[in-house]
């Protein structure tokens, strides 16, 4: 059984390298932090296979490859504050646990919010705070972060996630931004003239529910 983890956990890393994912510490989270500790026991066997899983609440488990651009777009050094917007799971936020000093995460539903807590203290990530509420609106309490991820698609970039970025210049938000069937993701870098646009490429996620997102 362990072998054929192993085995899984090497494919995988090979197919999202060459799709893109080069950064090394990414990498390594992602073999690092136990997918399969964050998926339904009935998706076991897709644990580690390059695809999004159901979860509870209609959402999903972010595809890895994505999981790992979205990750290594933030160009994070490890002393940092991210903010998360869209817990689901818990697993984005393990992995940005493994990349950054500290993980402040939102999620809209409560069931899933306290899921992922638990899971993420089981697994020992300290470093990470779970809070319930509206993620397009940020946290400002915790404001500013170095880095903003969000993992669910919003019609335009919410205007608290600008505010709440650090005046650093090299701070990133990375979103996917577009119609609900499909969007482009974007990174909204902090430059000494104002935020710098580039775009990864189309992907599609669930909808970014909320007072600076779509309505429900």
């Amino acid at each position: 059984m362990a072998d054929t983890r192993t085995r899984q956990i090497k494919q995988l890393l090979s197919e999202i390298n060459r799709a893109g994912v080069r950064n090394r510490r990414v990498l390594t989270a992602i073999s690092t932090v136990p997918r399969e500790a964050f998926v339904r026991e009935t998706s076991l066997a897709d644990a580690w296979a390059n695809r999004a899983l159901p979860i509870e609440e209609g959402q999903t488990i972010s595809q890895p490859l994505i999981v790992g651009l979205m990750s290594q777009a933030l160009e994070l050094e490890g002393n940092e504050r991210i903010l998360e917007i869209g817990t689901g799971s818990g697993y984005q936020a393990a992995i940005l646990a493994e990349l950054g000093a500290e993980v402040v995460t939102i999620e809209r539903y409560p069931r899933l919010a306290e899921r992922a807590r638990e899971r993420l203290e089981e697994l020992g990530y300290s470093n990470v705070e779970v809070v319930v509420g509206d993620g397009t609106l940020g946290w400002p309490e915790r404001a500013p972060y170095h880095g903003i991820i969000v993992t669910a698609a919003a019609p335009h970039l919410p205007r608290p996630f600008e505010e709440q970025l650090s005046q650093v210049p090299g701070s990133r938000i990375v979103i996917p931004i577009g119609r609900a069937d499909e969007q482009e993701l974007m990174i909204y870098e902090r430059t000494k003239d104002g935020l710098r646009e580039m775009s990864l490429g189309p992907v599609r996620f669930v909808p970014l529910i909320g007072q600076e997102g779509w309505q429900e």
